[in-house]
């Protein structure tokens, strides 16, 4: 059946960028428009022609707006399918016209809630009813409408009316963005409110929230019965961790500000898969210390690390701590980067993939993309909110078939809580250098074995199949150096064989987690090398 009534375009958007030249586009194209309370006015003050919905369905909008599209005449113009008699009979009975063109977004819910101290009340007004409706029926009924959620698709939607290609592919492309805003509307409502009953969310930045008295020192977590995830592209990526792997940076609705997905690339070539990767590592390194930090990562793992009086000589001891290694390699830092780091930076025979930083003072950032020979490719990004944590933020890993969930590893440890277990006692240097290693020491690949001296890394073992292999490592890195230096293990040791390989490298002090069979064993050991042993009675694999 042949219609003689105009086309039809219902309008009614809560973020109104835009919309006065996208009418105005339809209107070209002898579109009638219907609106509804604000979006109407403004279409009018803007000399567009707008039908109010309250005059189409004869009935006004009540309760400050919360019923006004949710209507008859309104949903039925939506899912109405114009060539089915039924349907159409319905359409005249009714003095219903169907709508080729359904144009909304939501209440701002998701900028509500991440505001801060914003009450209950305040979020539940910005739950939106009809948008959600009038989306979801006229993406169910895209085989005869378009629905349009987002200005950023108001220029492609008036090109592809004008081109006549608003076809049953494009369409349904429409209605696919729609399903997938729906769904990420309303499981940040879910998850909100989850925050209510005293269930903490992913969307908060926290899927729950661990009671750490719980019998038997073991945490419990009330943990969602269904996990639903709804991350937003940030960007393709040029590849995966090999060239054959394609891949993308998804990041989460509001980002902490002291993560990874927060941060800004203000030079340098595109990120890459790996890139990313590290500099998540580095960030999460350098937010652990107070002091002025450098660390220098290389596949993910910590090749030098140190903190000092100055950035610079932070930076001068991390990368002295194995300069082979930290060729082309990922640098975080947890103060803005001055001139003083820059001219370290630009020294010869130095080759920087990227860096993380809360920020670059001026003359540092023009002398890092102008002097090294690899200016024009080093990645430069920032990070202001760098030192912020977000407690309770849970770490999400995939499995095939599945996905493993836990809580962040990032508690800060204190060194009270330790127990010396050797006949000697570490001196108060020595505790002080042991602090250091153990903060790094969480950050290393299982199994981790640290050495440091002068409160930077001299050598470490990483993500050995055996903890003795990781001794041999961290002590052929260090060379010389390991004499005086101190030792952290991310487990205990299962035997004493590497504690006597410690005493060969010249180690003086060890902190270790404890909890082995073979504890008396390892304790002796040391007491017969002289080394003094700390327990802290935390494990900390990092699989």
């Amino acid at each position: 059946m042949a219609s003689t009534q105009p086309r039809r375009a219902l309008i009614s958007v809560s973020d109104k960028t835009g919309i006065r030249e996208f009418a105005a586009g339809l209107r070209e194209l002898e579109f009638e428009i219907l609106s509804t309370g604000g979006t109407s006015r403004l279409l009018q003050e803007a000399g567009i022609p707008v039908i109010d919905v309250a005059d189409y369905t004869g009935f006004p909008e009540m309760m400050d707006g919360r019923v006004k599209t949710l209507h008859p005449r309104v949903h039925g113009a939506i899912l109405g399918r114009p060539d089915l008699p039924a349907d159409a009979a319905a359409f005249e009975a009714h003095g219903i016209v169907p709508f080729a063109l359904v144009v909304c977004n939501l209440y701002p819910f998701e900028q509500t809630v991440a505001r801060p101290g914003v009450s209950l009340e305040d979020a539940i007004e910005q739950i939106d009813i009809g948008g959600p409706s009038m989306i979801r029926s006229a993406a169910k009924n895209h085989a005869y409408i378009a629905v349009v959620t987002s200005p950023d698709q108001y220029d492609d939607v008036l090109a592809a009316l004008r081109e006549d290609r608003n076809d049953a592919g494009f369409r349904r492309g429409l209605a696919l963005a729609a399903f997938q805003r729906t769904t990420a509307y309303d499981r940040a409502i879910a998850e909100y409110l989850q925050t209510t009953v005293g269930r903490p969310s992913e969307a908060v930045q926290s899927l729950a929230t661990p009671d750490r008295t719980a019998s038997e020192g073991r945490p419990t977590v009330d943990y969602p019965a269904v996990l639903s995830l709804q991350l937003q592209l940030r960007m393709p990526l040029r590849y995966g961790e090999n060239p054959h792997q394609s891949a993308a940076f998804y990041q989460e609705t509001n980002p902490p500000a002291g993560s990874l997905a927060a941060a800004e690339q203000r030079h340098g070539k595109e990120l890459s898969y790996n890139n990313l990767l590290d500099l998540d590592a580095a960030l999460n390194i350098v937010r652990d210390f107070t002091e002025p930090a450098a660390v220098v990562i290389k596949h993910t793992n910590p090749c030098g690390c140190a903190v000092d009086e100055t950035l610079a000589e932070a930076f001068r001891k991390a990368y002295a701590g194995d300069p082979v290694s930290a060729f082309g390699s990922i640098l975080g830092f947890n103060r803005p980067v001055d001139a003083a780091v820059a001219e370290l930076l630009c020294e010869p025979n130095r080759f920087i993939e990227a860096i993380i930083a809360p920020d670059f003072e001026a003359d540092a950032f023009e002398m890092l993309t102008t002097r090294p020979k690899w200016k024009n490719n080093v990645r430069l990004l920032i990070c202001a909110g760098l030192l912020e944590r977000s407690p309770g933020s849970m770490d999400l890993r995939r499995v095939t078939g599945g996905l493993l969930v836990q809580d962040r590893d990032d508690a800060p440890h204190s060194t009270a809580d330790w127990k010396c277990v050797t006949n000697r006692e570490p001196t108060a240097e020595e505790r002080r250098e042991l602090d250091f290693a153990w903060t790094v020491c969480r950050h290393v690949k299982s199994n981790a074995i640290v050495f440091a001296k002068d409160r930077s890394l001299v050598g470490v073992g990483a993500g050995q199949m055996s903890r003795l292999d990781s001794c041999f490592i961290a002590a052929r890195k260090a060379g010389d150096r390991s004499r005086g230096a101190v030792l952290a293990s991310d487990a205990f040791f299962p035997f004493r064989d590497g504690v006597d390989e410690a005493a060969k490298a010249g180690i003086t002090a060890v902190v270790q987690p404890g909890g082995s069979r073979n504890d008396e064993e390892v304790i002796a050991a040391c007491s017969e090398h002289g080394i003094a042993m700390l327990f802290t009675g935390r494990r900390h694999f990092r699989h």
